[in-house]
């Protein structure tokens, strides 16, 4: 592996607060896909769909997330919610194709998580920080009819959040050594 790649996978982290005022342009975003859909996939699947959400779509998704908040922790808890979402710079949301039989699902799942892999870290090398999330929002039916997707071809992967980072958190992990079995 060479040192580049090594350093943008050990750095790279999930953003939580973006700088205001600045979106990475369309076009970043377009080849950041491009390069990302070179995941490995199961007989070349191919089984990804993104959706790149514009600042109309992404209102209503906001008026979503804070309706799904109200009900559950009330009008202030909604309140601070709606604004801290709607102060994120860019959205995008990665489905997949729903396969007939549960091996392909599962396969097809994997290769759409490399996908947000690949995505992430090709963002990441170019000064971009991304959120991954599947919170009870990407869950709720109403996402689905703002987005557009037929529950019965494709289900939601993870709607991605991403700029610039006003922060970059520190993060460690477990020694590899304890996770590594190796056997005779």
């Amino acid at each position: 592996m060479s040192s580049s790649l090594a350093h943008t996978i050990k750095s790279r982290r999930t953003i939580h607060r973006f700088k205001t005022g600045e979106i990475p342009s369309v076009e970043l975003i377009k080849l950041a896909i491009e390069h990302a859909i070179w995941a490995p996939n199961h007989h070349l699947s191919q089984p990804w769909q993104f959706y790149l959400l514009g600042p109309r779509t992404a209102e209503l998704v906001c008026q979503l997330n804070a309706e799904l908040v109200r009900e559950k922790m009330g009008e202030k808890a909604a309140g601070i919610k709606l604004k801290r979402w709607r102060e994120i710079p860019g959205w995008l949301v990665l489905c997949c194709d729903i396969a007939e039989d549960d091996i392909r699902k599962q396969e097809d799942y994997a290769a759409c998580c490399c996908v947000a892999q690949n995505l992430s870290l090709y963002l990441w090398e170019e000064g971009v920080g991304m959120k991954w999330t599947t919170g009870t929002v990407t869950r709720d039916q109403r996402f689905y009819d703002i987005i557009g997707i037929d529950v019965q071809r494709q289900s939601i992967v993870g709607l991605f959040w991403y700029g610039f980072p006003a922060q970059i958190p520190q993060a460690e992990r477990k020694p590899s050594a304890d996770r590594l079995v190796i056997l005779p």
